[in-house]
Formats: structure tokens, C-alpha cells, sequence
């Protein structure tokens, strides 16, 4: 099992942070991916939240994610199946930062590596992956592009 922590300040309010990780057709401004809504939320959940299914495209891998539960300060996802990696869960949770528009965000994830890669090289590309990822996300918000 592969475990990842990665911690990121973004310079944004925990809400704007959460819709815009929600906002899945869009998330390519951030993720070195291409994304596509399956299926919408669950009747009742804020949007883009639990019951949302997002197709992700690497390169050639395509695979789901489905939103387990999302609310103002955390979004839990897991991909559907067992490929590209099993087992994989992402906890996403935000906290705000004594400073005005400044928030904590953590970043936790979970895998099992197929058996051809070891973990340490997954868990390399991954980190990298999603710190570069978050370090956009938070360019996005300094630019005033919300």
C-alpha cells in the first residue's frame, strides 16, 4: 500500500477551493489530464459532489472516479475499479489559515501499485503529479482568474 501526504497553502477561501475542484469538466487547468462528467451528483449534494462520476484521460489510460462525499472543507474520491492502480482513495481537506482568503489544503492518497511498477517509483510520479497540480490551482487563484 502506498501512502501520500501532500500539504499546499492556496491562496483562496475553502469554498472557492472546493467548487473549483468540483467544477470536473475544468479541472485540466490544473491536472495533467483530461476530464469528462459521467454522472452529475446525487439529488441534494452541493454540485459536483458525492454521487458525480469523472472520466480522467492520461495519455492513452482512461479510467473513472467517482465522488464518495464532498462538503465545504473536504472531498473524498475513489477510482472506479482497479486500473490505472488498486485500491485508490484521495482525501482532499481544507482548513482556513488565520490570514484573510488563505487556506491549508491536505492532500492524501492511497494505492496499491500494479505488481510491473514499483511503489516507490508510482508514489514519485504521483507526488510530483499532484504537487504540480496544486501549485497551478493555487498560480489560478493568485491571478484572479476566479
Amino acid at each position: 500500500m502506498i501512502l501520500i501526504t501532500i500539504k499546499q497553502t492556496v491562496n483562496a477561501q475553502p469554498k472557492q477551493i472546493i467548487s473549483t475542484l468540483l467544477d470536473h469538466q475544468q479541472l485540466h487547468r490544473f491536472f495533467n489530464a483530461k476530464f469528462k462528467l459521467l454522472q452529475a451528483q446525487d439529488e441534494g449534494q452541493i454540485k459536483g459532489g458525492k454521487g458525480s462520476v469523472r472520466q480522467v484521460k492520461i495519455g492513452k489510460i482512461t479510467f473513472s472516479e467517482r465522488i464518495i462525499s464532498a462538503d465545504q472543507n473536504h472531498i473524498c474520491y475513489q477510482i472506479v475499479g482497479d486500473k490505472p492502480v488498486a485500491n485508490h482513495r484521495g482525501d482532499i481537506c481544507l482548513a482556513a489559515n488565520k490570514e484573510p482568503n488563505v487556506t491549508e489544503l491536505n492532500y492524501y492518497i492511497r494505492c496499491s501499485a500494479p505488481w510491473w511498477i514499483p511503489n516507490a517509483l508510482l508514489k514519485y510520479v504521483i507526488t510530483k503529479d499532484i504537487t504540480q497540480a496544486l501549485n497551478n490551482l493555487n498560480n489560478y487563484f493568485l491571478a484572479g482568474e476566479i
